[in-house]
């Protein structure tokens, strides 16, 4: 019998966001699926089943920017920061249909016409020109762009003929352009700073332009003329950053860095009336500004600088909206956590964030710290989380449901380089640095043992009575631990390259190594003989490892993209392979169950597997 590993659920990652853009989210109304960017990902989000119907797009090779849905849905146009337009199926296999290198510079905005037939780009030129029309199949240009003298931020294309094309950006105009094939006709400087965003009513009939100058201003969709603005009592206080009209046209959304969103009703007359400022949640600090919005059927979305979206219904703007984020940066450290009728998973990433997620919930809260330092090593256990950040402090944080509780902080002398609780008296903790291990008991460190060689990682056994520090040289150093001091017992040689993860089998009558050098190896703990050795199919450097709860199985995760399981009781050869598990390497590892394991990696996801015997 062989193993067979299947995606069971993901939980994406958030847009990469900056502070003082808006971000660009699109949405495919036929699916009711959303897409994003973050790194050199392009995420597709169904909202209607988040964990199973995403998937996320990887071929570009630059930062992705935005990514637009063809007006049937069939197809995706994706831009990146160098100046690459990809064009692929929305469905299947992602076939890519075509390439072209559109502008010299980072993309900022794209829109299919109507008709499917055209795109114009529009972003930063470096020099040269900052907009481009051009055929989806061919790649031809359809018109001169002239009028800008600075970066584009957004453009639109009328969605009913004749065409219109109109962009705005950070020369504070908004140009108006006839065809195809497209030229300039007219000019408008109503606007007194950036233009961020400028969109068509699906009727064609109006646009609307939003600006850093805190104005909305209307305009005819068929002369490009100026027919009206937002209401200025009841605007915006701050710079806002994207506008999306209802599918009606009658409607539109608004979002601002004064941390709020806005309905407008747009009257016969051109003007905008204020119908509803959307309640939202947070706590009013800087990453609760409203960087994007979407006006997708009956679900208006909005998205803050900190990554949290929230998702209203346009049938009850009063009611509570449905919220959820992610990680913006790498999950680099993983722990899943058993309670009573729930499977946790808490997730970690260097920009300070921690993630709690429920297996088959998905999004449950980011948990709050007293102090938002950056997180280098992460571990824990049910009411308590240990992290480690760039400095030489050692935090231990109680856990009370999703609140963090308070903070006890310990120095250890040096950058820690590895934490791990005693599973079995969590009290007890190991702390290795460059040339230590220190054990802490509650927040007091009771030893300290120096080493004569360079450790890079280290674990204690769940017992808290052995100690294996893993050093530069490949050598496993092990201790045993009697009244918290230690004292070496053996060496083991085998790897060939330095030590970089090692994990205890539940049971801890096994522990497995892996190093640098692409290589791990299985040990018996009692006689210190190798129990499972060849564990040699991963093409760049392991990260992680993780033992199924029933000993039987024991999995690595690589840089090289790859989720590796094997199982002990066979040979190596056996193992079955998750390729491209997560774009960029993965970090994180963990078994939920003996048949579900859990990955998070370098592109900010965290994914359940399923496996079975076949």
């Amino acid at each position: 019998m062989t193993m067979n590993a299947e995606l069971s659920e993901t939980y994406a990652c958030v847009p990469t966001m900056e502070r003082g853009r808006g971000i660009l989210i699109s949405g495919n109304p036929k699916t009711n699926t959303i897409t994003y960017c973050n790194g050199r990902s392009v995420i597709l989000r169904n909202l209607d089943s988040p964990l199973d119907k995403t998937t996320i797009y990887g071929e570009h090779a630059y930062q992705t920017t935005l990514a637009r849905f063809s007006p049937n849905g069939e197809w995706v146009a994706s831009a990146d920061v160098s100046g690459t337009v990809r064009i692929w199926g929305s469905y299947g296999d992602r076939a890519l249909k075509n390439e072209f290198r559109v502008l010299s510079g980072r993309i900022d905005d794209l829109q299919w016409s109507a008709d499917g037939q055209r795109i114009v780009a529009c972003g930063d030129g470096k020099g040269k020109s900052f907009i481009r029309a051009f055929m989806w199949d061919s790649g031809t240009n359809v018109g001169e762009f002239d009028g800008h003298s600075r970066r584009v931020l957004s453009c639109a294309f009328k969605p009913t003929r004749p065409f219109r094309i109109i962009s705005c950006g950070e020369d504070f105009l908004v140009n108006y352009y006839e065809g195809p094939p497209f030229k300039f006709k007219h000019s408008h400087r109503d606007h007194t700073n950036f233009v961020n965003c400028v969109r068509y009513s699906p009727d064609g009939t109006k646009f609307i332009t939003v600006s850093s100058d805190k104005m909305g201003i209307i305009f005819d969709g068929k002369t490009g003329e100026k027919i009206g603005k937002l209401s200025i009592e009841d605007g915006h206080k701050g710079s806002i950053y994207a506008v999306s009209w209802s599918s009606d046209s009658t409607k539109v959304l608004t979002v601002s860095a004064d941390k709020s969103a806005k309905v407008w009703e747009i009257m016969d007359d051109g003007n905008g009336k204020l119908v509803k400022t959307l309640a939202t949640t947070g706590s009013g600090g800087l990453e609760d500004m409203l960087v994007g919005c979407l006006w997708l059927n009956n679900h208006l979305i909005t998205v803050s600088l900190g990554g949290l979206f929230s998702v209203f219904s346009e049938s009850d703007l009063d009611g509570a909206p449905i919220t959820f984020s992610g990680h913006m940066k790498s999950a680099s450290s993983l722990v899943c956590l058993l309670e009573s009728d729930r499977k946790l998973i808490l997730t970690s990433s260097y920009d300070g964030i921690l993630v709690k997620w429920i297996q088959g919930v998905g999004f449950s809260c980011k948990l709050k710290r007293a102090d938002n330092s950056q997180i280098k090593c992460f571990a824990a256990v049910e009411n308590e989380i240990i992290i480690s950040g760039f400095d030489n402090q050692v935090k231990r944080i109680a856990l009370h449901g999703d609140e963090c509780g308070d903070l006890e902080s310990v120095d250890v002398g040096s950058q820690p380089k590895n934490l791990s609780f005693a599973l079995k008296s969590p009290e007890l903790v190991l702390i290795s640095t460059d040339s230590t291990v220190c054990i802490l008991r509650g927040t007091k460190i009771t030893s300290t043992t120096q080493l004569g060689f360079i450790s890079t990682t280290s674990a204690i056994s769940p017992d808290g009575c052995e100690v294996i520090v893993g050093g530069q040289d490949g050598k496993l150093h092990i201790f045993s631990v009697a009244e918290d001091v230690l004292t070496e017992e053996a060496v083991l040689e085998k790897h060939r390259g330095a030590i970089n993860a090692i994990s205890y089998s539940p049971d801890t009558s096994l522990f497995a190594t892996a190093d640098l050098n692409r290589e791990a190896v299985v040990w018996d703990r009692k006689s210190r003989e190798i129990k499972l050795m060849n564990m040699l199919y991963h093409s760049a450097r392991i990260n992680c490892l993780a033992w199924s709860p029933n000993n039987s199985m024991v999995a690595t995760g690589s840089l090289d993209t790859c989720v590796i399981i094997y199982e002990i009781d066979k040979p190596a050869s056996t193992r079955t392979t998750i390729k491209g598990a997560h774009l960029g390497g993965v970090y994180g590892l963990s078994f939920i169950s003996d048949d579900t394991i859990v990955s998070s990696g370098e592109d900010a996801c965290v994914r359940v597997w399923k496996l079975t015997q076949v």
